[in-house]
């Protein structure tokens, strides 16, 4: 079992920069693929950010490569997301998940836990 909660999230302008992170609970959380998706009202939940169980490797969606970073630290059971030259559109509510495999995994039915979500909110 493994619970996740999310925090960092807020208010913005477009340009600036947010950090994301998501504590992690369970022991066995260095086995725990992990991501980050993010929803906006009327729209279905977007994939962000993965990165393997070792965080050696990492995967971004096409809307924010360049500009986020996801890493994560075993020995905290911690996941961060950095998030640079934020966009307006970037404005969502912002999910840290976790998932049973030791690869990248890079669709919402692949993770088995989920936080609360933070809300992210870039204003032009």
């Amino acid at each position: 079992q493994v619970q996740l909660v999310e925090s960092g999230g807020g208010s913005v302008q477009a340009g600036g920069s947010l950090r994301l992170s998501c504590a992690a609970s369970g022991r066995t959380f260095s086995s725990y693929a992990t991501g980050w998706f993010r929803q906006a009202p009327g729209k279905e939940r977007e994939f962000v950010a993965g990165t393997s169980s070792s965080g050696r490797s990492t995967y971004y969606g096409d809307s924010v490569k360049g500009r986020f970073t996801i890493s994560r630290d075993n020995a905290k059971n911690m996941v961060y997301l950095q998030m640079n030259s934020l966009k307006p559109e970037d404005t969502a509510v912002y999910y840290c998940a976790a998932g049973r495999d030791s690869v990248i995994l890079l669709v919402t039915r692949a993770y088995d836990y989920w936080g609360q979500g933070t809300q992210v909110t870039v204003s032009s």
